[in-house]
């Protein structure tokens, strides 16, 4: 039978990380401009601030995806070597184990007992990884594919303010930074609803609301700085 629904669990790892990646490129960058530009700090400084920051924050998002997410690729190898330890030791108790979360989720005993067996004897550690540990294909933890993800788009994002600041004087930064900068962050929100089918407003909301704070705390802390150091 042909499948006609199209669901988009099967993004979440990598789409989880590039939405992380360029936000925090967006909203960092443009922090890092507004707060040097506060200081009342030359285009020539402030793009070397910024690029700086580009660079040192795709490799931070890189390392730190990578770090994080091999950890949890390395607690679901042990789950899943132990599960097969205890597959092969006591089959029995696992084939009652795996009866019991089908009991639980809606079928009788009896068949679910059925289900159990025929799983097991079909796939028994994949059975397990799946209903009793939540661990799937899908869903499998991949630091490669998350760290290039967000480093990636944190570039990608971080650019987007530089651009800016190339194009534009140093006297109209401040407003025409933050401005494309909440424009960039509404339409990441948009691309990323729509590329995991969820609302879109709500993300749109929740991405321009926390930039915009970000932005504001950081050109106030520069401008305290300017007035300190003048």
């Amino acid at each position: 039978m042909k499948h006609t629904e199209h669901h988009k669990t099967h993004r979440t790892g990598w789409l989880r990380a590039a939405v992380l990646g360029a936000n925090d490129g967006i909203v960092s960058t443009a922090s890092l401009v507004l707060g040097v530009a506060a200081t009342g700090a030359s285009v020539e400084n402030i793009l070397v601030a910024g690029v700086a920051g580009l660079v040192a924050g795709a490799m931070s998002m890189a390392a730190g995806e990578y770090v994080s997410v091999s950890s949890q690729a390395d607690t679901e190898r042990a789950d899943l070597i132990r599960e097969q330890t205890e597959l092969e030791d006591n089959p029995e108790h696992e084939q009652a184990e795996l009866t019991a979360i089908y009991v639980r989720r809606g079928l009788d005993a009896e068949l679910a007992s059925r289900v159990a067996t025929q799983l097991m004897e079909h796939d028994a550690l994949g059975a397990h990884a799946r209903d009793e540990l939540g661990i799937s294909e899908a869903l499998a933890a991949r630091p490669v594919q998350a760290a290039l993800a967000s480093a990636g788009t944190f570039a990608v994002g971080a650019a987007l303010p530089l651009l800016i600041v190339v194009l534009l004087p140093v006297s109209l930064l401040m407003w025409a930074v933050s401005g494309s900068s909440l424009l960039f962050l509404a339409l990441l929100g948009s691309l990323s609803a729509k590329a995991g089918g969820a609302p879109v407003f709500s993300s749109l909301r929740r991405v321009t609301f926390w930039g915009a704070l970000a932005m504001a705390l950081t050109a106030g802390v520069g401008a305290l700085f300017g007035v300190v150091a003048g």
